[in-house]
């Protein structure tokens, strides 16, 4: 339901998460390549919550939260090696490589089963196996 909204504005959908202790919260995390912007935001939970309260699927209250991942966001799925192409990255890799555990470039996206990143000028193409662990980077 909410791909087509996203897909209008040219939006991408990074993450869902919903919260059930305490006072339900359904929060989700969106991605507009040109900057996200609180209008963005707002546009989107608008037609979502409407959407959701029609459709009547989570059947207790609940508080609706939409908002951007954030500039060091901890990617978790690996599409969204694609959704944050252009993005300075840190990766921690789970086993040295050529005495390095760790590689700092722009994310390139994928290639077959790789994450490229451009390092110092050189693509690099890293196993996504060989990943520990992967965040944007925010330079000052």
């Amino acid at each position: 339901m909410l791909l087509p909204l996203l897909e209008e504005r040219g939006l991408k959908l990074v993450d869902i998460e919903y919260i059930t202790e305490g006072r339900p919260i359904l929060r989700i995390y969106i991605y507009n390549p040109e900057g996200t912007t609180i209008e963005d935001c707002e546009w989107i939970s608008r037609r979502i919550g409407a959407l959701l309260d029609i459709e009547d699927l989570i059947p207790v209250s609940y508080t609706l939260e939409v908002s951007s991942p954030g500039l060091e966001r901890k990617l978790k799925n690996v599409e969204e090696y694609d959704i944050f192409k252009g993005r300075d990255i840190k990766i921690v890799l789970k086993q040295p490589v050529n005495k390095r555990n760790v590689i700092k470039g722009v994310l390139k996206g994928r290639k077959d089963n790789n994450v490229v990143v451009e390092e110092e000028g050189k693509e690099i193409n890293i196993p996504l196996e060989e990943i520990a662990r992967a965040n944007l980077e925010f330079k000052h």
